[in-house]
């Protein structure tokens, strides 16, 4: 998870006695993205985009109003189908300004945009140029504290995305997006996921 949400010291147990890592307390919508959908492997390429668009959305902002606004991007930005997306122009870029159900920072807007448009033009697929990047395989973490915000694979993922003309995807977004589509499993030891 975002750095921002992994703050808590210990798992937590809800009302159904499962065991959760302590960032999914207090919301609904974390409980179940926690559940269903962080850590486990996801693959496709608009998929992925999707993820790579929304982990730069969150960017200096609480993870919650991403997953809040989930529906509302989905719409705006055409389900996150690259080629869609690639093919958006300025007259997309004031509609999405203009929409107040996403974060609307015109600089995440562009990026997205112009990622888009690089993704589709990639000589692989954008799943299968993120995956390449997957660490070898580690136990669990014990505790928030062992859970780290960069690593030398979301280090070198970032700057080969940059290489190829991605934007607004640095280390630790790198690393959010490998924690969120399971390319890492940094749900603690006790989690029952």
């Amino acid at each position: 998870m975002t750095a921002e949400i992994t703050v808590a010291a210990a798992d937590t147990t809800e009302s159904d006695g499962k065991i959760r890592c302590p960032w999914s307390e207090g919301s609904q919508l974390y409980r179940d993205y926690h559940d269903n959908e962080w850590g486990k492997p996801l693959h496709g390429d608009d998929a992925m985009f999707e993820r790579m668009c929304l982990e730069a959305f969150q960017s200096g902002l609480a993870w919650i109003t991403i997953l809040r606004k989930r529906p509302a991007f989905r719409t705006a930005f055409a389900g996150f189908a690259i080629e869609r997306v690639a093919a958006f122009g300025d007259d997309d870029v004031a509609r999405l300004l203009a929409d107040p159900g996403i974060v609307r920072n015109r600089a995440k807007i562009e990026a997205s945009i112009a990622n888009a448009r690089v993704a589709a033009a990639l000589d692989i697929g954008l799943d299968e140029l993120i995956w390449s990047f997957a660490p070898a395989a580690r136990p669990r973490p014990r505790a928030i504290a062992e859970v780290p915000a960069t690593t030398l694979e979301s280090i070198a993922l970032a700057k080969e995305l940059k290489r190829r003309g991605f934007r607004f995807v640095g280390p630790t977004t790198a690393y959010a997006l490998m924690q969120a589509t399971g390319m890492v499993d940094d749900h603690l030891a006790d989690c029952w996921v």
